[in-house]
């Protein structure tokens, strides 16, 4: 996991390189990797020795091939496509790429000629039902399911995910209480009201156009009963 510490400390890539070589030289099993985004926490920035990703993305390659043993692979959450798919084209044999772009997840997961990424995502604890469709028809072969399946699903994922993207966990706590996976739209430290009404209610607009409200009545009473307790009429 990306550690602030670390990026508080660290000088350059050979500060991340050497403290990465000592922790995976002891573990265990192997590990994945998790290179984490400003977006998601902005004491993260430099991380892996520059703000330029082309940059990082050298130590990150030395980083994994000094240690190929003892790292199964990498997850990246930048939120940008390009940066993902030239890191996932200079991993060694073997080593896999995660997926934890919440905006291009779709393209990414497919792949190109030499490869795509595995899911690793926080949108599609959101997004369950769709995923798992997706996937299995990936599996199958079939892209035109597949892309049908999970296309429409993006827009609503870049609304859960928009700035600011570390409040993230409210808009994916929001839609398990619109589909009946909680009984509340509740949160530790009250993190429920970390997002508006007015981005909420673009969730809900974006969940019903692309299906992914598993129950709409009942998500549509759960929605309407949060807008009374606001002194909101609905239309």
């Amino acid at each position: 996991m990306a550690s602030r510490h670390l990026a508080r400390a660290a000088q350059s890539a050979d500060d991340y390189r050497r403290v990465y070589d000592e922790v995976l030289s002891v573990a265990s099993a192997p590990v994945v990797l998790h290179w984490l985004g400003t977006a998601f926490d902005p004491h993260l920035a430099g991380y892996f020795g520059s703000d330029d990703w082309r940059i990082a993305a050298d130590a990150v390659v030395a980083i994994i091939e000094t240690n190929r043993e003892n790292v199964a692979g990498i997850k990246m959450s930048l939120l940008d496509a390009e940066s993902e798919i030239a890191v996932r084209r200079r991993l060694p044999a073997g080593a896999r790429m995660f997926t934890g772009d919440d905006f291009h997840y779709c393209s990414l997961i497919e792949g190109d000629e030499q490869g795509g990424s595995d899911a690793l995502l926080g949108a599609f604890a959101a997004l369950a039902p769709h995923a798992s469709g997706a996937i299995q028809a990936l599996g199958e072969g079939n892209t035109e399911r597949y892309r049908a399946i999970l296309e429409p699903t993006e827009a609503l994922s870049r609304q859960i995910f928009a700035a600011p993207t570390f409040y993230y966990k409210t808009g994916v706590a929001f839609m398990a209480w619109l589909n009946g996976h909680q009984a509340a739209f509740q949160m530790v430290g009250g993190l429920h009201s970390a997002r508006s009404l007015p981005h909420l209610s673009r969730i809900v607009e974006l969940a019903n156009a692309c299906g992914a409200l598993e129950h709409p009545d009942m998500a549509a009473a759960r929605w309407r009963s949060l807008l009374d307790l606001n002194g909101i009429e609905a239309a």
